[in-house]
């Protein structure tokens, strides 16, 4: 199994390779001398289906698509088939050809593409792993009970909800 991990900000700590049947403890994560330490107690269930975060301890996992580095391109060359399509400028075969490779290589990727195991609270991701049939996709009431803490003045939160003023003149 591939662990894609995430510290309690949800910003990337690194990859590692984990053996479910040896259960590793501790481990090095990949490219860094920084070592993590893996709690794995009632982590699997019977059927050895992960059933909670290994790294934070959080029970509640969404399942979700693992799509390959190249769908951004093929997502781009079909908006642009489509405007050449909504501009009358694919009349030609070859642009048909192209439009019609481009629709297959989406669709191949929506098929082989693999289900990873998400963490709420972390986001740190699961691959390569059986996944056991009650774990859902993403839920937006689960995921806001495991939000992160908002800091004040640190780049990229929110701010506190300020009540709507009107100016008057």
């Amino acid at each position: 199994m591939r662990i894609e991990l995430r510290d309690a900000e949800r910003r990337k700590i690194g990859r590692i390779e984990v053996d479910p049947v040896r259960r590793p403890t501790r481990v090095h994560v990949d490219g860094t001398g920084r070592e993590v330490f893996l709690d794995w107690d009632t982590a699997l269930d019977d059927a050895r289906h992960l059933r909670r975060c290994i790294f934070c301890g959080c029970r509640d996992l969404f399942r979700t698509k693992a799509f390959p580095q190249v769908t951004g391109f093929v997502v781009v060359l079909a908006f642009a088939g489509a405007a050449i399509g909504a501009l009358g400028l694919a009349t030609t075969p070859p642009i048909l050809i192209a439009m019609l490779l481009v629709f297959v290589a989406d669709v191949a990727i929506l098929l082989v593409s693999k289900q990873r195991l998400v963490c709420h609270r972390c986001r740190t991701s699961y691959h390569d792993l059986p996944i056991a049939r009650y774990h859902r996709r993403w839920d937006r009431a689960v995921a806001e009970r495991h939000a992160p803490p908002v800091v004040p003045g640190h780049k990229g939160t929110r701010g506190p909800r300020l009540p709507w003023k009107r100016s008057v003149a």
